[in-house]
Parts: structure tokens; sequence; C-alpha cells
């Protein structure tokens, strides 16, 4: 298994800039760069990567997409003066040129190449290539939008030619459509392109019909071009939650990539003036988290736009932290996303259950009526220009942007635990673990004997569960102190364990614990103060329980052809999470469990996202192979394959939409249709 995460960075690509005077290009500075690699160094992020250098890329490389035409301008521009440089740039849409912009957009070509070589090679697990100018808006025959080579799909079209790849994902999340990547692609099925973007019903630059949620690609492309239009800005973190849970990731997972490529733009980041949208950069982290689950961690962020230098910076860290295998600061802000962002969402799943089996049998129709129409009848009336017109963010703005951003870095990011993962020996087990994890040293008999018989003697009736209990109890200790990020004990009565485990965890002052239970579970904790939430997942109805806002019982036997859980989790269960956001997530799996291995490998990986990545791991002690997925999934050493996808059949889809349906107004990340 690869491990590290790749930078490749030049310097000499800041030396691409404008020589004159043009409101629309002034934003495309070369700070972008060098602002986003110094913020990379104070956080000491650089020392902990593997450097890459970067390298031109060849002329025969940049003909992999683009024309010999466009080629031959952009060569051309090295021995230009400036006034024509200036002449040249007029015949394309927001571009400039400087005597350097064609090495230095050979750089970025080569740099992203160079990337996509150390990744599949082996040589690094991931990695991010920060390079100017950007890609995705240009075309074969045109520079575009500040880009001059469409770094992306050369990437992609590269991949495919030397390493065989047949599935690639390019995942876009650029404020602005990459049409150029779309056009390049849009009759390709062996690439899926995933592309959200400001559009306000084609107000927005670029201003293309085909940027809007009915275009699904072309010919044998059809079904593998996803748009998902904003209609609005303001879209914040739970928007774009939502947008993985209930869009990209099932289709990722029924697309299952070898490789995905992230147009990785921060201009949908707060205090963006392009943008004008709300997300903070922690949600970069999560984003980047969920993508990390796919094509066996094969994964190449490539940077595109961001012009709000701060919240830029910020932002590509939090990437490059994720990347890295750092925990996952907890997300902020409401958890719930507004209702134009679950319009959208419906539509495109409208637009694309023609082509998809997850969507086979999911209650999708066509939203005509949209929310944000009647506004923008009245914006267009008052202003008929739909030209793409900078917004003007004045330095006081700029400041304020920054000054929120210096705090709420310090409010959410957290000392790293010198321990990644930790259990104990007591049964001789921890020796079957495929990785190296860390081992703590069990309570003593007297003690947990006293603890036990204070808080809990009501849930422990017998001497062999008593001390098993020594044990767990010592792991789910060090996780509360933050001394390790997360932790695995066995127990011969995992329910009876987690029930302590929940009580234990609410005794030391945490307001939010979740629990997934997996299986046969005899006891369930008293759940009416709201400081518990249980997903129980089981095979059959359990008597005597119905389902309430914090005790949900979903019922679920595994496909013996495959996997297809997925369905389960994405649609239900990671919404659900993510709405509650705890401060501690509970795994624990009982006897007589319904799901396989990669059905619990999944959820494990998946929900590593929360709670700044605490997660207690409760394992019947018989379950030595389910032990060791999990301890992979854990220490962050290698993903465990989720087996074959295979999609949900029309009973288990009903059986989620009936959970949706009743639990959508509590927890509001379950929304994915504007009906409501």
């Amino acid at each position: 298994m690869a491990s590290g995460t790749a930078l490749v960075y030049d310097e000499e690509m800041t030396t691409h800039k404008l020589l004159w005077s043009d409101p629309i290009c002034d934003i495309e500075v070369p700070e972008r760069l060098s602002s986003s690699y110094e913020q990379l160094k104070c956080y000491h992020l650089v020392e902990r990567c593997v450097h890459v250098p970067a390298r031109e890329g060849s002329e025969e490389e940049i003909l992999l997409v683009h024309s010999s035409e466009h080629l031959e301008v952009a060569k051309s521009t090295q021995t230009m003066n400036e006034e024509e440089l200036k002449r040249v740039s007029e015949n394309y849409d927001a571009f400039f040129f400087h005597p350097n912009t064609y090495r230095c957009a050979r750089l970025a070509v080569g740099a992203t190449l160079q990337l996509v070589d150390a990744v599949m090679s082996g040589k690094v697990c991931n990695g991010m290539a920060l390079v100017r100018p950007p890609g995705h808006h240009s075309q074969r025959n045109a520079a575009n939008g500040f880009c001059l080579f469409n770094n992306v799909a050369i990437a992609a079209e590269y991949a495919k030619l030397k390493y065989g790849l047949q599935r690639i994902f390019i995942v876009d999340w650029d404020v602005h459509h990459g049409q150029g990547t779309q056009y390049i692609f849009e009759e390709d099925p062996s690439v899926l392109y995933f592309s959200w973007h400001r559009y306000e019903h084609q107000e927005f630059w670029p201003s293309l019909k085909e940027s809007d949620y009915d275009a699904v690609g072309l010919g044998k492309g059809k079904g593998f071009n996803i748009n998902l239009p904003w209609n609005k800005v303001g879209m914040g973190n739970s928007d774009y939650l939502a947008a993985f849970f209930h869009v990209l990731l099932p289709m990722a997972f029924e697309f299952d990539p070898e490789l995905v490529i992230v147009s990785s733009g921060y201009d949908s980041g707060i205090g963006d003036p392009e943008g004008q949208m709300n997300a903070t950069p922690e949600v970069f982290a999560h984003l980047t988290h969920f993508l990390m689950q796919l094509a066996n961690g094969k994964l190449c962020v490539i940077l595109e736009g961001g012009y709000h230098l701060k919240s830029l910076a910020e932002s590509v860290c939090m990437t490059v932290k994720t990347l890295l295998g750092d925990p996952i600061p907890q997300i902020t802000g409401a958890m719930a996303p507004c209702l134009s962002a679950v319009e959208s969402i419906q539509n495109v799943r409208a637009a694309h259950k023609p082509y998809w089996k997850w969507l086979t049998y999911e209650d999708t129709s066509f939203l005509q009526n949209l929310s944000t129409k009647s506004h923008l009848l009245k914006k267009a009336s008052s202003n008929p220009s739909m030209e793409h017109e900078p917004k003007i963010t004045t330095s006081n703005e700029t400041a304020k942007i920054e000054r929120f951003l210096e705090l709420h870095m310090k409010n959410i990011l957290f000392p790293v635990p010198p321990i990644k993962t930790a259990t104990t020996d007591s049964t001789g087990l921890a020796h079957f673990l495929p990785v190296p994890v860390h081992l703590v040293k069990e309570m003593g008999k007297s003690e947990i004997k006293a603890l036990i018989s204070g808080f809990y003697a009501d849930l422990v009736k017998d001497d062999e569960t008593l001390l098993s209990l020594g044990s767990m109890l010592a792991i789910l200790d060090k996780i509360l102190k933050k001394e390790v990020c997360n932790g695995i004990a066995t127990s011969p009565t995992s329910a009876v364990s987690a029930a302590v485990a929940l009580r234990h965890s609410v005794r030391f002052g945490l307001q939010r614990v979740l629990c997934v239970f997996v299986g046969d579970m005899q006891i369930i904790p008293n759940i009416e103060d709201g400081k518990m939430l249980i997903i129980h997942i089981c095979e059959k109805e359990q008597s005597g329980r119905t389902n309430s806002k914090h005790y949900i019982s979903l019922n679920w036997k595994e496909d013996p052809e495959g996997n297809d859980f997925f369905s389960a989790v994405l649609g239900f269960i990671l919404p659900v999470a993510y709405s509650y956001q705890p401060n501690l997530t509970v795994i624990a799996v009982g006897p007589n469990r319904n799901l396989e291995i990669s059905g619990i490998s999944l959820l494990f990986a998946l929900l590593q996202g929360l709670a700044e990545s605490r997660i207690f791991a409760v394992i019947k002690d018989t379950e030595i192979n389910l032990m060791q997925s999990v301890a992979k999934v854990l220490v962050g050493a290698s993903l465990p394959p989720f087996g074959v996808y295979v999609p949900p059949t029309q009973e288990k889809v009903n059986k989620i939409k009936t959970l949706r349906d009743q639990f959508q107004q509590e927890w509001k990340m379950l929304q994915c249709s504007g009906k409501l």
C-alpha cells in the first residue's frame, strides 16, 4: 500500500501576471500561489509532504487535449511586447498573456502529470499540485477564464494512455462551471465529470445553457456529465455536504473510479469575491476525506480558482492536512441545506435517473417552479446586463473576512493526539492486527469493580463481562482525554460494553454521542435526554422498540452478491450523523451481525469525518477478521475493499425513503427533494 502525500510547487509559476489594467482579470494574482505555500509552511505541512518537482509538460502531452493551432498561438506570445500581448489576450474571454505565461502553463501541466505519476506508480498515496495558470475553462482551441491549458483534462487523457485506466472521476468544486472540461469529455464514458457552480439560472459567468442540470453528456457519454447548478449565492457547508451525500458519492461508488482528480477551486469558499458563498475552510477537509475513500485512495488535487487570499490559503491547508491523514475538524454551521440547494439536488437526480442503477427506484421528479426564479425576474428587470461583472470587494470587506477566518481557524483547529489508534492486549488478540496499534494498560480489577458498582451495576450482571470492561474503559478514557484519536475494544458482550461506553462518555461530559450498533442489541440505553443517538442496524424489527428521534432501527440484510449497504450509509446514516454532529462516535458489532465486513468497514471509513475523527470500535471478541479490517481503516494504513457494488432493491430503497420521510424534519441533512 502506498503511503505519503505529494506536494508539487514551483515558484516560477508566480511569474505569470497581468501587465495592464483589467478589472476582470486583476484578481488572478501570483500571491494566490505564494500565500498558499507560505500558509502550508506556517502549519508545518510542507515538511510532512513528499516533495515532487514540477516539470514542463511536453507539446505531445498538451496535444492530448488541445489543437496545434492553440499551442502555436500560446508559444508565439513568448517574444511579444506588452501591446501585442494585450491584443492577443483580447481574442479570448477573461484571459491575459505575459511573456512567461506559456512557460508557466507548461509547468502547470507538467506539475499535474508529475502528481499523477507519483500516485499511479505508488510512490505516494495522494497529493496536491499548486499550479498557475488554472485550467478547467480552457477548451480544445481557446484560452478562457484565466486558463490556457486544461491541466486536469490533460491529466485524465495522460492517465488513460500511460496506465490504461478505464474509469477516471473528475470532481470540480470550483465555483465556476468548468465548461472546458465538460466539452472535452461529454461524449466519453471513461471520464465521469462532476461540477457544482454558481449559475443563477444562467445569469452568472460563463452563462451557458449547457451548465444546467439537464446537460448530462452526449452519445456514449450520456449520464457521465453531472452539473449541479447553485441558483443563489450564500451556499454553505451543509449545502456542499448534501450534494455529496445525495448526488456525488452514490454516483462515485457505482462508477468505481480507478483514479480521482479534483479541479480544486476555492472560490467556492467564504469571502471570495467571485463565488460569494459561505462555506468555511474545514468543509474542504470533509469533502477531501470522502474522496479519499474512492479509487483505493488514489487522489490528485489540482488547484484551480480562489481569489480571497486568506480563505484560499486556509482551504488549501485543510485539504493537505486531510490528505496527510490528520483528524478532521468538526464542521461548523447549521446542518440544514437551503431550499434552493435541495431543489437543484432533486433536479440533478431526476435528470440522471435513466443512467444510474442507484436511482432506478428513487422517487425523482423535476421541479420547474424554483424558489429562486421570482427573485431573478426582479433582478433582471432592474439590471438587464448578463455580463460577467466582477463584484468589487472593498479592502474593508476583505479585512473583515480575514479577521473572521483568523478566529475561526483558532476555534476549529486542535492538537492532533500523539497516538492514532489504541487497543489493549488482554485477550491476546492484538498480535493479529495487521498494523501497528498502540497498547494501553487496562484498568485493575478493584478499580473496575468500584466504577461498575458505583455507576453501571444495572448493566453488568456477570464477572466475565465485568473484567472485559477494564480493557474497554481504559481505551475509551484515552479517547475522551484526547490522548488517542480512536480505539478498538473486544468484548464477549458488545451490547453491554456499548451501553457502558455510552453512559461513561455522557458522565465524562459529552453532550452528543452517536452509537451505530450492528447485530442483536439486547440492551438499549436510556436516550431520553438527547445526549445519545442510536442507529441500530439489524435484520428484523426489534420487539418493544419504536423509532424515535434518538433511536432509529434500520432493518437491513446485505445482498449476498456484494455490498448494497452503500445506499443506506449515503442516503440515511451519514446525513443523520452529520445532522447530529456528535462529540464521539461509537460503532459496536454484536452477535448475528447482518452486514459483511465490507459494509462495516465502509461505516468506519465514512464516519471518521465526525467528532474530530474520534471513533470507538466495540467488537465481539470472536471477530478476528473484522478487527483486522477495522484496524486498517482506523490507522489509515489502507482501505479495505468495500466489496462489489450492488444497487439496492426496490424494497430497500423504499425502506430508506420511509425513514427519510419520517426523520427529515428532525435530521435535515436527509432532505434531497424540494417537495417537503
